[in-house]
């Protein structure tokens, strides 16, 4: 299949893959509504009123994949891939006010890969991890995602990582060492496996104060689901 073929297949794949979230999630929340959820130690946890899946933040004081206080008052659980092209506009358009909101320490944003796209997916968020573990995170997911658009695949082989590690100031013999860790692919996987259990088949997905929101929407969209959130704690 050619590049521009392959291309045209994936621009009407993604529209099915955004519906087919949004059909598991609904399913997810009448199921909690209608079940509740086992708490911690499989006692039966209080039924919700409405609508919440902020139980899926980690708060983890180890996760190097985070921005904001671990007791931000509105988390923001990110469901992305790095071949998304939905996913790089979002971080281009939307993710500088979350992390502006994380900054001020009002929300907690928690990113996770789901690698739909395969290896070359799966290799940029072991790099992108590699990263983070020399406190580079950020820097590194924005060079993944250069103005707004996803790297090539050729621009995601090892070698390429690397080159981009080191233009960002990174000890690139630690970064190789990070990338192919087994406990970094344990983990990495662990975040892709989380998210197709809560039911994302497409991205970006996100959980935004127990909201969940499919698709790159708007940033206004997600400026209001954050002041709802907000309001609702404060």
């Amino acid at each position: 299949m050619s590049q521009t073929t392959a291309a045209r297949v994936r621009s009407w794949i993604l529209p099915i893959g955004i519906i087919a979230i949004a059909g598991l999630l609904i399913t997810l929340v009448v199921l909690q509504v209608t079940s509740g959820r086992s708490a911690p130690g499989g006692a039966a946890a209080e039924q919700p009123d409405e609508m919440d899946l902020s139980y899926i933040e980690s708060r983890d004081p180890s996760d190097v994949q985070s921005a904001g206080p671990l007791d931000a008052p509105v988390g923001l659980v990110v469901y992305s891939d790095y071949q998304c092209p939905f996913c790089a506009k979002w971080t281009q358009d939307t993710l500088p006010t979350m992390l502006e909101y994380a900054e001020r320490g009002d929300l907690r944003i928690e990113w996770r890969d789901v690698n739909q796209y395969g290896a070359d997916s799966e290799r940029a968020a072991l790099a992108a991890h590699a990263a983070a573990k020399q406190g580079k995170f950020w820097e590194f997911h924005d060079a993944l995602f250069p103005d707004g658009e996803h790297l090539a695949p050729h621009e995601l082989t090892e070698e390429a990582l690397t080159g981009l590690a080191g233009k960002l100031g990174l000890d690139t013999a630690q970064f190789v060492a990070d990338l192919e860790a087994p406990e970094t692919l344990e983990l990495v996987r662990g975040y892709a496996t989380s998210g197709q259990q809560l039911g994302v088949s497409g991205t970006p997905t996100f959980v935004l104060g127990g909201e969940p929101i499919v698709g790159a929407q708007p940033s206004g969209v997600f400026i209001d689901a954050f002041e709802r959130a907000l309001a609702k704690v404060g």
